[in-house]
């Protein structure tokens, strides 16, 4: 492997070993993947253009251009052309995920969830600074300064990551960047030698590095991870935010979680578990209906669903009276939770609206007092815990829903505001659906009853969000989840001016026995809450198959006269509801979420889940399939080579007598050995004489008799053609003799030396020597056709002041 290969593949090293430290920074992991593809692309690119006669800034230049192609085709699917074609949009499309994606630094905590626009800023910034890196390490052989980049990058992975960092990403860090330093001092001792005298190992021109700088670079890696534990430990006040750091804490405050409901609730739904997040008991009659409510978001800015209010109180033993509710004396409802360890960021489940909560720490929760959400101090709060809620039993009756007034002006003006942007779809459909509606519950009942026919279809195989763009793709394709029924159904009642937000939370819990209930990773849920005077926030399900419909939600209400878009049979078929199986094993919470059915249902959502693919797969596979080409390339281009020059030759006029064979026959069949000696090892020397020549290869290479016979019929042959009188035939087999003298040489190769010379001949080099002769050549004739051409326009001008300056008599 040359040097420059070494170092590409070090500097690839020493980025992802350093991007590492990052990991701590999302939920997930995945993105990770998807940077290191971005690295071997970017280094790839880099090590092609290198072998080419271009200037050496051109090289980061063109991976900058290819880093800023990567992230458009894994980010901004929607405006390329065929998935790998930027479009017009695309540039747009992917500012607005990272324009998402700044918002979402300032709104989350570590570990963030995996929102597409901090995904991006990840593998970008990762992608950037692997550019830095092959750019300062390889291409202009500066190794040492490789570290400002890589220090750039954990510095900023670890002191963002904060508590959740190691000492682990740091070691692993340091290590790729000695890895990188170690192979470029290779490279300086075998081209200079060292500097050093001494000893055997001291003598100047050895090839190997003396472990002197080893020992040193791998001693201060050991004392920088050791030396800490022994040393006490500082807290100047310079970075430490004190102990109230941005938790919020005091009688009102900001507080920071992690938690993005609905992007979290995304994560959940499309891929749910049964594992056991929570148990509970409640003395209802209606336990099995009832909801647990984790908060609501009420603030809709066209971008997503959100909370609104940034300042909470500290939580107290009784919660104030819930918005809009008229009557005192309403029922409670005594219920006792138990969180377990699986569930770890999440705020407070618990019935609306609840009265009071009992907590074993309560300085560890706020209470948003215009949600009444109660929200974590710590994303861990939840965990492990044991609570009490007390709630209100409300159980207002459809006609009472009707009956009710208007919601007060600030309830409107708050709680009906819409972005500016709002797609127009969502007004006339909203109005369509809701034509032949008297009142508010009539039309969102109308609403209810439009999502949950059969035009819709309940599908987690599709993007989620919430903004105005996902709810335009959602009325017009009619597939989502629970995140798209409940975001789309609260936009269009605040287009009929009804008071509406988005709450997030739990589906009732599936019995255990007696009045125990479980709620497993299957229950994540949003639906809408909207307004009525005298009664407060109201549940609505709009999603088919999934949930319980309140007892006060109407089966049918006003019809509604909204045209479905589609044929008739096509809606009937997609939105066809499964049937209930009839065998013991499904359970009533089966039936109502719609998981029991045929054996064959499965088989069918497994086969739509797994096609067709996304844009991200389909640019990730294309990068793939660049890398392997370029890889293959000195493979292809040998094999094709080597077939050309021992195929040729002409029969005698008139007979079957040997091939007779042209002198650039003779010459390419020379280069063959040549070229294959060289690809295994034994470089060619163009000093010596062909037979010389043949003669070095069989030595070195140890040939058989047979083989040695053949190279030195080659050596003859081509003798006759360099120094012999022209107008000579050559009949000898001379393919024959290639392959022969080939066959000797592949034989007495070890297994690593053949495997090289397959898929990484060194005889490839000559492509790119021609590549660069090729290019020169075409920079020289435009050079030549450009001065002919500045020659010829500029050349009679100045011919007339010459003839001027030769007329004007001196003065």
């Amino acid at each position: 492997m040359t040097t420059r290969a070494k170092l590409t593949v070090y500097s690839v090293l020493a980025t992802t070993l350093a991007a590492l430290c990052m990991l701590p920074l999302l939920t997930t992991r995945s993105w990770l993947t998807h940077a290191v593809l971005v690295i071997a692309v970017i280094a790839a690119v880099g090590a092609g253009l290198r072998r080419s006669p271009l200037f050496r800034w051109t090289v980061p230049v063109a991976q900058l251009l290819v880093l800023l192609l990567l992230m458009l085709i894994g980010f901004a699917g929607s405006g390329m052309t065929g998935g790998v074609l930027p479009g017009p949009n695309a540039m747009r499309v992917l500012s607005r995920v990272f324009s998402s994606g700044i918002d979402d630094i300032t709104q989350y905590a570590i570990p963030a969830p995996p929102t597409a626009g901090l995904r991006l800023i990840l593998v970008s910034s990762v992608g950037l600074i692997a550019v830095l890196v092959d750019t300062v390490a390889v291409t202009y052989r500066r190794s040492a300064l490789a570290g400002l980049p890589l220090l750039a990058l954990y510095s900023t992975g670890n002191a963002l990551a904060g508590d959740h960092g190691s000492w682990v990403w740091f070691g692993l860090a340091a290590a790729g960047y000695l890895m990188l330093l170690f192979a470029e001092g290779q490279d300086r001792v075998s081209r200079w030698g060292r500097v050093f005298r001494g000893g055997a190992r001291g003598t100047v021109g050895s090839s190997r590095v003396s472990p002197g700088g080893q020992q040193v670079g791998v001693l201060a890696l050991a004392l920088a991870m050791l030396l800490p534990v022994f040393l006490p430990r500082w807290d100047l006040g310079l970075l430490d935010s004190g102990s109230g750091g941005s938790s919020g804490k005091g009688t009102s405050g900001s507080v920071t979680t992690s938690l993005d409901p609905l992007v979290s609730l995304e994560a959940a739904v499309t891929k749910p578990t049964d594992t056991e997040l929570l148990s509970y008991t409640l003395d209802s009659d209606l336990a099995g209906q009832i909801y647990l409510r984790t908060g609501s978001l009420d603030q809709f800015d066209g971008t997503s669903w959100k909370l609104s209010s940034s300042v909470v109180n500290d939580l107290p033993a009784t919660l104030p009276s819930p918005e809009g509710l008229r009557s005192t004396d309403v029922p409670r409802i005594e219920g006792d939770f138990q969180v377990s360890d699986r569930l770890e960021k999440s705020w407070l489940p618990m019935p609306y609206p609840a009265a009071s909560v009992q907590l074993p720490n309560r300085g560890d929760w706020k209470l948003d007092p215009l949600t009444r959400t109660v929200v974590p101090t710590n994303d861990k709060a939840i965990r492990g815990l044991h609570y009490q809620v007390t709630s209100l039993d409300l159980r207002p009756t459809a006609g009472e829903l009707r009956a009710a007034p208007l919601a007060p002006q600030d309830i409107r003006d708050h709680y009906t505001a819409l972005p500016a942007d709002l797609p127009p779809v969502v007004a006339e459909q909203a109005k369509a659906v809701t034509a032949k509606a008297q009142n508010d519950y009539d039309r969102a009942t109308a609403l209810v009853n439009w999502f949950t026919g059969p035009q819709f279809k309940y599908d987690t195989n599709v993007a989620g969000g919430t903004g105005s763009d996902a709810i335009a793709v959602f009325l017009r394709d009619r597939r989502g989840f629970c995140v798209h029924f409940a975001s789309t159904m609260a936009a269009m009642a605040r287009v009929l001016k009804i008071p509406s937000r988005v709450a997030v939370g739990f589906t009732p819990g599936d019995s255990k026995g007696g009045d125990v209930y479980s709620v497993t990773g299957r229950m994540y849920h949003a639906w809408p809450e909207l307004y009525f005077s005298g009664y407060g926030w109201m549940r609505f399900e709009p999603t088919p198959s999934r949930g319980v419909p309140a007892h006060y939600q109407e089966a049918s209400s006003a019809p509604t006269t909204a045209p479905t878009q589609q044929p008739t049979a096509a809606a009937s078929s997609a939105a066809a509801v499964p049937a209930p199986t009839s065998s013991s094993n499904c359970t009533a919470k089966q039936r109502q979420l719609g998981d029991c059915g045929a054996k064959n249902k499965a088989v069918d959502q497994a086969g739509e889940q797994s096609w067709p693919l996304s844009s991200q797969v389909l640019g990730a596979l294309a990068a793939v399939l660049v890398v392997i080409a370029l890889l293959l390339a000195p493979m292809l281009w040998r094999t094709a080579l080597r077939r050309r020059r021992l195929g040729g030759g002409r029969r005698r006029p008139g007979g079957d007598g040997p091939l007779e064979l042209t002198d650039a026959q003779v010459l390419a069949a020379w280069d063959e050995l040549i070229d294959s000696a060289w690809d295994l090892g034994i470089p060619p020397d163009e000093s010596r004489t062909p037979r010389s020549a043949a003669r070095r290869i069989t030595e070195k290479a140890e040939l058989d008799a047979d083989a040695a016979a053949a190279a030195g019929r080659l050596a003859l042959a081509t003798e006759r053609v360099l120094y012999a009188p022209a107008g000579q035939v050559t009949t000898a087999a001379l393919a024959a003799d290639v392959r022969t003298a080939r066959h000797g040489l592949w034989s007495g190769a070890g297994r690593m030396d053949r495997a090289r010379a397959l898929l990484l001949p060194p005889s490839s080099a000559q492509l790119w020597w021609r590549t660069s002769d090729a290019v020169r050549a075409a920079r020289t004739a435009v050079g030549t056709r450009v001065g002919r051409a500045v020659e010829a326009v500029t050349g009679p001008v100045r011919r007339v002041f010459t003839r001027r300056e030769r007329s004007t008599p001196p003065s």
